[in-house]
């Protein structure tokens, strides 16, 4: 069960997006806040400034943790260290 709140900024299209929530899904994830920077450009500023620079979708937060993209959300489950963060610790 997560408790961490999980933040994605996508776009309708991405695979990278699909295959992140998937996977946290497969998590337990069960809630997830999407901010579409297709249908809403003021918030890729929102995205560029919070990730530092990351122009790439899917940029995914769990709590105040900016994790990164689909690539880094799979190395950071792989590391072991996915599960522990959803769980806020």
């Amino acid at each position: 069960m997560s408790t961490a709140k999980v933040l994605m900024y996508a776009t309708g299209v991405c695979p990278y997006c699909i295959r992140a929530e998937q996977l946290l899904r497969q998590r337990g994830v069960t809630e997830i806040e999407k901010i579409r920077v297709d249908l809403d450009p003021a918030r890729r500023d929102e995205m560029l400034q919070r990730s530092g620079g990351m122009r790439t979708v899917p940029q995914i937060f769990i709590g105040e943790t900016h994790v990164g993209g689909c690539d880094e959300l799979i190395a950071l489950d792989r590391a072991g260290g996915l599960l522990p963060l959803l769980a806020g610790n």
